[in-house]
């Protein structure tokens, strides 16, 4: 099984997904995902499996997350452009 990558978040990065958590506007999935990163970035070096059960989400979702965070930092932890048609709001 392969090894989750380590987290090391610069104090920057560890204030801006403090300001996500912390922001009543920000989107629920960008203060889940946050929050993701925010415990895997803890000194005891939490598994997957471990984050997972503590914030009630599938072991793959950390995975996900903390995989993308690991490369492209923050940047990876934004929506990727979905396919198809842009979604359409008629009044």
């Amino acid at each position: 099984m392969a090894q989750a990558p380590t987290i090391h978040l610069s104090p920057e990065e560890a204030r801006q997904l403090q300001g996500i958590v912390r922001a009543r506007s920000s989107p629920q999935a960008a203060v889940f995902r946050a929050r993701i990163i925010l415990r895997c970035a803890q000194p005891d070096d939490p598994t997957n499996l471990q984050v997972a059960v503590e914030l009630g989400c599938h072991p793959d979702t950390v995975c996900k997350w903390r995989g993308r965070f690991a490369r492209l930092r923050l940047d990876g932890l934004q929506d990727l452009p979905r396919s198809g048609r842009p979604r359409t709001f008629s009044p």
